[in-house]
Formats: structure tokens, sequence, C-alpha cells
């Protein structure tokens, strides 16, 4: 569902603060896997979703998605494959329209738009009935003004919008890492809930070592640019935290972990 091919970026190139972000990386997801992404700051790790979402440009290298080569493809015409929830609860909505409305922006994403009437009721029914699943109440709260939500509740809003329309590929860059840590493992239950019942390729991208082992079927981890631990199956799920930054350490000759991975 996802291969990026020896991709490479490299930020203010032929500069004194050229910086190479990406060095060669290599990835292959398979259709239904959930990949945690974890490393320090500097890592890699928000860049990498960053070029697959169209955001970042690669001088070199391939990206893939479902079999399109959207290497070259500017960020909105990657977006009828990829569904997307930012760290900042207030980026994936819009404040000032309903919940109801917002869903329905979601929902036609990438449609014709007509002159017919907003919401039809059989609409407005799918929409209760999704909020459901975010078990939070949102369903007898249709027409509320989203900016009156909680940034959990409007977290969760945003997951749903980003996979109403079941994308190709789920992209998730820290979207608990501003939430207090109860409100964050709410979103991060509903996270699993979503991509499990929609077998959804997802990839998210974390600095709580934690959460990279107990959620998705496979983990990778970055340093310098470059994918250093990849690990899936039975090997992921007896992982302990301790055993993570052992591999890390084989892996990349370093023993350098940041303060924000620990404190996680």
């Amino acid at each position: 569902m996802l291969e990026l091919k020896n991709v490479f970026k490299t930020f203010n190139a032929g500069t004194v603060n050229e910086r190479i972000a990406l060095q060669g990386v290599d990835l292959h997801l398979k259709e239904g896997e959930f990949v945690t992404v974890i490393g320090g700051n500097g890592a890699g790790k928000s860049t990498m979703l960053n070029c697959v979402a169209g955001v970042h440009s690669v001088e070199m290298g391939q990206i893939i998605v479902d079999g399109v080569d959207v290497t070259h493809l500017p960020e909105y015409r990657r977006a009828k494959y990829i569904g997307r929830v930012f760290q900042d609860p207030m980026m994936g909505t819009a404040a000032t329209m309903q919940i109801e409305e917002n869903l329905a922006l979601a929902a036609r994403r990438g449609k014709l738009r007509g002159l017919k009437a907003g919401i039809s009721k059989a609409e407005r029914e799918n929409y209760r009935e999704q909020l459901k699943i975010l078990g939070l109440g949102l369903e007898n709260r249709l027409t509320a003004k989203v900016g009156l939500l909680s940034g959990g509740q409007r977290q969760a809003l945003t997951l749903l919008m980003a996979t109403l329309r079941q994308p190709k590929l789920l992209l998730l860059d820290e979207h608990t890492a501003a939430l207090d840590p109860k409100t964050a493992a709410k979103v991060l239950e509903v996270t699993e809930r979503i991509v499990s019942a929609n077998n959804l390729t997802t990839m998210m991208i974390t600095h709580n070592m934690r959460d990279a082992i107990a959620y998705g079927n496979r983990l990778i981890m970055m340093h310098n640019g470059r994918i250093v631990v990849d690990v899936s199956g039975e090997e992921k799920k007896q992982l302990t935290v301790e055993q993570l930054l052992d591999l890390f350490s084989k892996a990349s000759g370093s023993d350098e972990v940041n303060d924000k991975m620990l404190l996680s």
C-alpha cells in the first residue's frame, strides 16, 4: 500500500544550514499494516511523513501509494489517497462550523459539488452512527460548533473525518502529543478501533515508546534520517522499553536517545 524507495531529503541545500533529513529511506507497508514510528528529535520521522503527504518534495527516490507513483504529485493531488491527523487538534477541523458540517466536508472530499441541500436526513443519521463509535456523546451534539469542543473531542472528530472515506493510507503525526495522558489514552483507543474496523494501512509517529510497542503490528525506529530498527509480529509483541533501547543502541551504534522519548 506504501513504498518508499531510496528516498533522500535535504533542507537548505548548498548553504551553511544544510541538513540531510532523510538518507536513502526504504520502506514497504502492506495493506492493513499499522506501523508505529519512533525516534529522537531530528531523526527524520515527521520529514518522512511530510514527504509521503506531499508537504515536502524529495531530491531522489520514489513514493508509491497503492501502486500509484505520487513522488511528483502536489499535496492536494495526493489527498484522495491519504487521510491525516495532525499534532495540533486545531488543524484538522473548521472551528466556526458545526460538527455535522465538518463531517459533511470530509464526506464530500474529492467529489463534485452541486446546488442541492447541504446535509440530507440520511447523511445526518449516518454521521450520528459514526460518532457513536467515538464513545464521547458527540452524536447528540451534531449542531454544536467544533470550536466549543475539548482538545480530545476535537482530535477524535478529526480522526473520524480523516477516515470517513477510508483512505488508502492514514498518517498520524504525534496526534496525541498535545493531549493530557487520560485523553491521549482515549484517543489512542479510538484510533485502534477505527483502524482495525476498516483494516486501514496506518503510519503513526509517536515519542512514547510504550505506545509504540502497545499499538500496531509493526514498529520502526529512525536515527539520523535512516530506519535503524524494524520489528513486527511476535517479536514486537514481546518487546519491552529496555529491549527497544538496546535494539536502538546496537543498530545505530549510539546510546543517544533524547529526553522526550525517555520521559514519554
